[in-house]
C-alpha cells in the first residue's frame, strides 16, 4: 500500500526515535544498515523527513539525525503525508479518480472499512509510542530469519 520510500521512512523514523532518546545523533550509514535500506535512498528519505520537520539533523563531525525527546508526539500519518502525500490513505485502491461511495469501484465497499481503520491507526499511533515498544523488545524493525537446526 505504501511506497518503498514510505516504508523506509517509517522504519528510519522509528529507529531514530528509539535511539535518540538519550540525545544521540545517528549517521546515515547506521540508520540504513539497521532498517535494511540502501544508503543513498535512506539519505534522500531522511532529507525529506528533516525538511518536513519530522526529524532533526545537525551537520558536522558530531552531527547526525535525531528526534528531540521534548518534541510533541509525531503521528505516523505525518510521515506518510511527507513521503507519499495525503492522498494515499484516501484514494481508490484501483487508482480510479471517480471512485466514491456513490460511484464505487469493484472493491470500494470491501476496502472502505479497512482504509478507515488504517487512517485511524496512522493518526493515533506515534513514533514515540512505537519506539517505546521497540525499546522494550515487544516489536522489531529488522527481518530476522529463524534458523532451524
Amino acid at each position: 500500500m505504501f511506497s518503498k520510500a514510505c516504508e523506509y521512512a517509517i522504519r528510519a523514523s522509528l529507529y531514530i526515535s528509539m535511539k535518540s532518546v538519550d540525545g544521540s545523533k545517528l549517521g546515515i550509514k547506521e540508520i540504513a544498515k539497521e532498517i535494511d535500506s540502501p544508503v543513498h535512498f535512506t539519505a534522500k528519505i531522511l532529507q525529506s523527513l528533516s525538511r518536513e520537520g519530522i526529524i532533526s539533523s545537525v551537520k558536522g563531525p558530531n552531527g547526525g539525525f535525531y528526534l528531540d525527546p521534548r518534541s510533541k508526539p509525531i503521528a505516523l500519518n505525518a510521515i506518510v503525508k511527507a513521503i507519499d502525500g495525503d492522498n494515499i490513505l484516501h484514494s481508490c485502491s484501483l487508482g480510479l479518480k471517480e471512485c466514491s461511495d456513490k460511484f464505487p469501484c469493484p472493491i470500494h465497499n470491501d476496502i472502505k472499512t479497512y482504509k478507515e481503520r488504517l487512517r485511524k491507526i496512522m493518526k493515533e499511533k506515534t513514533l514515540q509510542h512505537l519506539a517505546n515498544d521497540l525499546s522494550k523488545g515487544k516489536t522489531f524493525l529488522r527481518n530476522y530469519k529463524v534458523r532451524l537446526r
